[in-house]
């Protein structure tokens, strides 16, 4: 059963890195924009995201292979001949489900989101550098507005023939820039990229003036979004996602700022109209924190449910029980999809929603035992 489930969690692991890795990690490295190093340390932080996945898919899968091929090959009878129930046989495995079940609430509601949130700073930073960087030699530039720039060549940041045309504004006249060299600095704080220009000569497009400059410097936006934004509610810790479920309702507390007084017959009308919709802001968090501890308990309903299937099933061919895994894995997942597409909408309750599937896992798989115990 340890080996089974080795080799399919990897499985599952390597199948869902694919999709991220192909996306955003290897034409990094294809382009030579980010070493083997970094790449490598991209992948590790996704894997702790995949396997809140990979691990109770990688358990169904190697249940059911398991528990199949041990019902195919007759080794059940010859267990229950020799006056050993089922249940004795499985509690092993069960036990194993239930460390699981640990382990994968310790990587859902901690590791996962940490690395997740690291894994998008490392992008983000990596692109901020790469702007730094990778200027393309003989090509006109028009990542920044308001700008057009010709870099005839770089060399890892420092320039030569290089021509600036700033297209103006409404109170600035268009000029022309030409520098023998340069050099550009990422001012990552600032979210800007700052090009000097040495031996600099400028020309307005009317030709009124013409100027030269030892060194200028054209400080350039590279973006709005900033690397210390907070995390999105999805790649929040559980302390995180108490935290701010706690925040929203103590303001849900205080009196709303600059409102006129109601009249008297209205007040309470409105006061529950307040509350209603803050309460409404904090329901997204209350099934993200759900979700997170729900998902934990997969990997023991799975089991309670693989175990009897694979016996009842009696097939031994491994694409029979990765079949079955998948269509159980995707009767699952569609409760957690439908609880968050519901979590706007409180009078649903879409935070008791995520819990449908363990309990309809757990009480389906607990019968299916009990009847595959008594051999019926």
């Amino acid at each position: 059963m340890l080996a089974s489930l080795f080799l399919t969690v990897a499985v599952f692991t390597f199948a869902l890195l694919l999709g991220s890795v192909l996306k955003e990690v290897l034409p990094l490295l294809f382009n030579r924009q980010a070493t083997i190093g970094l790449v490598a340390e991209a992948i590790g932080l996704l894997i702790p995201f995949v396997w809140v996945f990979a691990l109770p898919m990688g358990m169904l899968t190697a249940t059911l292979l398991i528990f199949g091929r041990f019902s195919a090959e007759h080794e059940l009878t010859a267990v229950r001949a020799s006056g050993i129930s089922l249940l004795s046989l499985i509690s092993p495995v069960l036990l194993l489900s239930i460390g699981l079940c640990m382990l994968s609430a310790f990587v859902n509601i901690e590791v996962a989101p940490r690395c997740r949130v690291a894994f998008k700073n490392l992008l983000l930073n990596l692109r901020l550098e790469l702007s730094n960087l990778q200027l393309p030699e003989g090509a006109f530039i028009k990542d920044f507005p308001g700008y057009i720039f010709y870099v005839g060549k770089n060399r890892h940041g420092n320039l030569e023939d290089v021509m600036v045309y700033y297209l103006g504004g409404k109170t600035n006249a268009a000029m022309t820039f030409r520098a023998a060299s340069g050099r550009i600095e990422l001012d990552s704080t600032n979210q800007l990229v700052n090009l000097y220009l040495y031996q600099a000569k400028g020309i307005s497009s009317s030709g009124a003036a013409n100027n030269t400059f030892e060194s200028l410097v054209i400080p350039l936006p590279f973006g709005s979004r900033k690397t210390n934004q907070p995390p999105k509610i999805t790649d929040m810790t559980l302390t995180q996602l108490w935290d701010e479920l706690h925040q929203l309702e103590r303001l849900a507390d205080l009196p709303t700022p600059l409102q006129p007084l109601p009249p008297p017959d209205q007040d309470k009308i409105e006061k529950n109209r307040t509350q209603k919709q803050r309460k409404d802001l904090t329901s997204p968090i209350r099934v993200q924190i759900h979700q997170q501890v729900a998902f934990s308990f997969a990997c023991f309903g799975f089991t309670l449910v693989g175990i009897p299937l694979g016996i009842r099933v009696h097939r031994r061919e491994t694409t029979a029980g990765v079949a079955m895994a998948l269509v159980l894995v995707a009767i699952y997942y569609s409760f957690m999809v439908l609880g968050k597409s519901l979590d706007t909408s409180p009078q649903w309750a879409p935070h008791l929603i995520v819990w449908m599937p363990n309990f309809l896992f757990q009480a389906l798989g607990a019968v299916m035992l009990w009847r595959a115990n008594r051999g019926v």
